[in-house]
């Protein structure tokens, strides 16, 4: 049984929706799959939820013998080159968040006696 890690087309004419799937390699392209890995969405209205993928599931699903089509294997370098230069550009961001000073409540009013 060869396994493959490819496309699985879902969404409406003019409006595609992939997921990321491990199927065997006779399998029709929308038919049947063992696993899920992911989500592709090329017209997405944010770039972020763009491309979602298990990294750690297809690296084990690729350590099994599951070869990836090559459309499949651009996007997973896309996320991993994502998913490296992410830590970078959020620490300056976490740093900048603790070093601001916390905010103080002021004392609440005392009630006026009448």
């Amino acid at each position: 049984m060869a396994l493959k890690i490819r496309l699985q087309r879902h969404g409406a004419s003019h409006r595609p929706f992939y997921r990321l799937v491990v199927t065997e390699s006779l399998a029709r392209r929308d038919g049947r799959f063992v696993e899920v890995l992911g989500t592709y969405e090329p017209q997405a209205k944010r770039a972020n939820e763009e491309v979602k993928l298990k990294l750690d599931r297809i690296d084990y699903w690729k350590s099994v013998g599951a070869k990836p089509t090559d459309t499949a294997a651009s996007l997973i370098r896309k996320v991993r080159r994502e998913a490296a230069e992410a830590p970078a550009t959020e620490a300056p961001a976490k740093k900048a968040a603790a070093v601001e000073a916390p905010v103080v409540e002021a004392p609440a009013a005392e009630a006026t006696e009448a």
